[in-house]
């Protein structure tokens, strides 16, 4: 009797096991997924962010001393506190 029971009940819990393992591997891999995207788009944020920077540069490169007070200037009239 407490074997045709065991046997019935060992049968459910290899198949419980079986979907809580399926779970947990669908949970990881969703988790690996999540990371790798927002690595990708911190890496586009951040390649965004230097091209803004070398934007920057190189229009203060090409202007004069004059024009660099000038913009400060107007900078300083157009900031409220």
């Amino acid at each position: 009797m407490i074997s045709l029971w065991l046997s019935k009940v060992w049968g459910w819990l290899l198949l419980i096991g079986a979907i809580i393992a399926g779970l947990f591997a669908v949970r990881q891999s969703g988790k690996t997924a999540g990371k790798q995207e927002a690595k990708a788009q911190q890496a586009e944020a951040t390649i965004r962010g230097m091209e803004a920077n070398r934007e920057a540069r190189v229009e203060i490169d090409s202007l004069d001393d004059d024009a660099i007070r000038d913009r400060a200037r107007q900078r300083m009239r157009d900031t409220k506190r």
